[in-house]
């Protein structure tokens, strides 16, 4: 039998238990159960029909080899051109790299600033990739309590608390998943602050940037060019088997994270990079915006629905498509209440425990990325299931 020797990090790292449900579920419905999904933070919408136009022009017009591993210059300037005239920030080109997917992104950046013992600060609860990246590079994720009162995001005054001498920069989600709450401006400007006076870093992630209930979005370019910056066109533009993002950089660490996508993944692929040109049209935007609209109508409609069956919602989120809720009115063990209530009622949640381990096993999230007629079918399993 041959001897399976794995690298220490694996230790650290944990699954999705997310996918783990989600496996189970497609077991189910092969077996001809119907299943309710909201555990999975995929939207329901197919990629918008000119991004898929674009996909397969650049396919025939034979657009299949390496562009540089910065990404197409057509594609880096659009994205500074967006920049420009949604949010009034003038970003160069040369600090944008074009990645596969968010995940490229943040494994750039904490490969050029992570040292094996560097320390991380995170809010907890918070998407597991962040905290499972920093194990990968030998870093420690400093997972901080992020409860309702402080909108489940950091503040000025925990990452005084838990700043040491070996923290070596910050990552932010605004809007975040799993809570979907955003950053105030002026809580952003405050930490920005501080992480300056320590002399550490600043990493936002703005996947869900464009998925914003009130008031217009905003980026964190717009406090200064220190800042690290991860988008993609996952979540909003509705490309997640396309695997694309992108990421601003510092000036000064541009010829370095090129260096390391040369060797990361080389370059982004081709022909998602000519289908992306088009996400920023007109006729795209004008579609983009019909399905935030709709993101929002059932937000809107499950929010109030979910706290009506008991669960505990104490912050209204501003973006994304996800509600956390507090479930221990029902149980105690997030895990085991999502596991039955899929073999049993046939919906798929996921359970706290990917996020974190704050208040982990009495809160599980509900992902609104199915239909409304979907979501109205879940709510009635879940009301039958409670009762």
């Amino acid at each position: 039998m041959l001897r399976t020797v794995s690298a220490q990090r694996l230790a650290s790292i944990t699954p999705f238990y997310a996918m783990k449900l989600l496996a189970r579920a497609r077991e189910l419905e092969a077996q001809g159960r119907s299943v309710v999904h909201m555990e999975i933070g995929e939207p329901d919408f197919i990629t918008p029909q000119p991004v898929t136009d674009a996909g397969i022009r650049a396919l025939r017009q034979g657009q299949t080899h390496y562009t540089p591993s910065a990404g197409l210059p057509e594609l880096r300037e659009t994205i500074a051109r967006h920049y420009h005239d949604q949010f009034g920030v003038t970003v160069d080109a040369r600090r944008i790299l074009i990645t596969p997917g968010a995940s490229g992104a943040l494994q750039l950046i904490l490969a050029a600033l992570v040292d094996p013992g560097s320390q991380v600060l995170l809010a907890d609860p918070g998407y597991p990739c962040y905290r499972n990246f920093v194990y990968l590079y030998e870093g420690e994720p400093v997972m901080i309590p992020a409860g309702p009162e402080h909108g489940y995001q950091l503040s000025v005054d925990m990452l005084e608390q838990y700043w040491t001498g070996r923290t070596r920069c910050v990552m932010l989600a605004s809007p975040s998943n799993p809570t979907g709450t955003i950053v105030p401006g002026d809580t952003l400007q405050a930490m920005l602050s501080l992480i300056r006076r320590h002399k550490g870093l600043l990493i936002v992630d703005e996947i869900y940037q464009n998925l914003c209930y009130h008031g217009k979005p905003q980026t964190a370019l717009a406090l200064g060019e220190d800042i690290f910056v991860i988008n993609s066109f996952s979540k909003y533009f509705g490309m997640t088997g396309w695997r694309l993002g992108w990421l601003v950089a510092p000036e000064a660490y541009i010829d370095h994270l090129d260096m390391l996508a040369q060797n990361l993944f080389l370059a982004a692929s081709t022909p998602a990079q000519h289908a992306a040109l088009a996400a920023f049209e007109a006729p795209t935007r004008k579609l983009l915006e019909q399905r935030r609209q709709e993101f929002q109508r059932r937000r809107d409609y499950l929010l109030p629905a979910l706290r009506a069956l008991g669960f505990g919602i104490p912050v209204e989120p501003q973006g994304a498509f996800y509600l956390y809720a507090d479930c221990s009115r029902f149980s105690g063990d997030s895990y085991t209440f999502a596991t039955t209530l899929l073999e049993k009622a046939g919906v798929a949640i996921t359970p706290g425990i990917d996020f974190g381990h704050y208040q982990a096993d009495r809160h599980v999230r509900f992902a609104y990325t199915t239909s409304m007629e979907k979501l109205q079918q879940g709510v009635e399993r879940l009301a039958n299931f409670i009762a």
